[in-house]
């Protein structure tokens, strides 16, 4: 049943907004990232417009992460002090990348950076997770491997000033890195609709030593309020949310992260990232693909202001 979405200007089969909805839904769940690294891709694959599915995925990215969110914390999986601090500096770099994005736009260059900065970001980050996961498969299934105990964090890390205690996490570190990871977290989330998720985990688990049983949670937390005041400031500044769009995704998002919660509690760590490594590897690749191949509409006309056209 095809729906018209009158911000992105164009007709989308309704079941099919709500299905890729669910699935992305419930990778947040499994993995504990917002999905928006998946749906983005798929959105623009379906022909929308860059900007407003960079900016409707915040909405989705919101509303899953809401979902997942409730799961963990009701088995008392998140640790509210480290995701204040991330918090923090999540609303930050979200504010500081939505005057970037408007200026992209009015250069005409969303599409080309988005496509660019997937690339380069999810091949690099892909690559990283895929051989550490595989690396440490091959090591716990060897029968001499002694596992040896993690470090409680980086030197550099432990020498850094205005360090305070997460007694949920059981770390003792300086907030600086912290406030740092979620400003990072928060420009990608704003600039190319992602949740940050695949990044943000990574970057507690290895940069900070969150524990495992915590980090998932955490991450969902910081990726639901960031989510959210990115969400309006591009409704604000850019009027390039579409609230039809954002809400046929949001149905699926919800109930599919409730599965993919439960399904991860199951699944091992290691396992876990080498799937989702895999994910990201397939994504960067297609967008690969796309900046060598010509478009099917290689012209477009758009209104610029005052009757002028480009």
């Amino acid at each position: 049943m095809p729906i018209y979405l009158p911000i992105a200007e164009l007709s989308v089969d309704l079941f099919f907004l709500i299905g890729i909805g669910a699935a992305i839904g419930f990778i947040s769940g499994l993995f504990g990232v917002g999905g928006g690294f998946l749906m983005t891709p798929l959105l623009l694959f379906s022909g929308v417009p860059a900007a407003v599915a960079v900016a409707s995925v915040t909405a989705q990215v919101a509303a899953s992460s809401t979902s997942g969110a409730i799961s963990y914390f009701r088995k008392g999986g998140i640790d509210f002090k480290l995701a204040a601090y991330l918090v923090g500096g999540g609303v930050g770099g979200s504010i500081a990348a939505i005057g970037v994005l408007a200026l992209l736009r009015q250069w005409g260059q969303v599409d080309f950076f988005i496509a660019i900065s997937y690339v380069v970001l999810l091949g690099f980050v892909g690559s990283s997770m895929l051989f550490e996961s595989v690396r440490s498969i091959i090591r716990a299934r060897r029968k001499d491997y002694v596992p040896t105990p993690k470090p409680q964090g980086s030197s550099w890390l432990q020498r850094l000033p205005l360090r305070t205690q997460f007694p949920r996490s059981k770390l003792y570190i300086s907030v600086i890195p912290v406030i740092g990871i979620g400003f990072c977290v928060g420009i990608l989330g704003a600039l190319l609709g992602l949740g940050g998720g695949f990044i943000l985990v990574p970057a507690l688990v290895y940069l900070l030593r969150v524990p495992g049983n915590v980090v998932i949670g955490t991450s969902l937390v910081h990726l639901l309020v960031v989510m959210l005041v990115t969400c309006v400031l591009q409704a604000v500044t850019n009027q390039s949310v579409d609230i039809l769009l954002a809400f046929c995704l949001m149905v699926g998002s919800v109930v599919g992260a409730q599965f993919g919660a439960s399904a991860g509690q199951t699944i091992k760590g290691e396992q876990l990232r080498a799937l989702l490594a895999l994910l990201i590897l397939l994504i960067a690749t297609r967008f690969g693909f796309s900046l060598f191949t010509m478009p099917a509409d290689p012209f477009t006309v758009t209104t610029i202001g005052f009757g002028e056209t480009l």
